[in-house]
């Protein structure tokens, strides 16, 4: 029997854990696939991965906004995507717009 308060054996609730992020591999594919789904443009590829001093992951991703012909002229874009520790995409926002032929300054 059990009184006020008491948890019957064998429902004890999961432990809570949060899964971290293993690597820049895996937080620029998580960033990557959380972007894409939300702006719903093709992925291009990721420029940079790095840590944030809050222990955040902070992840260029390219992406194209407008394809166009030829393929040069196509205009692509980068997008800053904030990660949490445990991979969580947090905020994104649009850091560059360029042709793609297009010659870095």
């Amino acid at each position: 029997m059990t009184g006020p308060g008491d948890r019957p054996r064998g429902t004890a609730s999961p432990p809570t854990r949060r899964r971290t992020v293993h690597g820049a591999g895996e937080a620029a594919q998580r960033a990557a696939d959380g972007l894409c789904r939300l702006v719903s443009h093709r992925l291009e590829g990721v420029s940079a991965v790095y840590r944030g001093e809050d222990g955040d992951w902070i992840v260029n991703v390219d992406v194209v906004e407008l394809a166009r012909i030829p393929d040069t002229t196509s205009l692509l874009a980068t997008y800053e995507v904030v990660l949490d520790p445990a991979g969580e995409l947090m905020q994104y926002r649009r850091i560059a717009r360029y042709r793609r032929g297009a010659q870095d300054q």
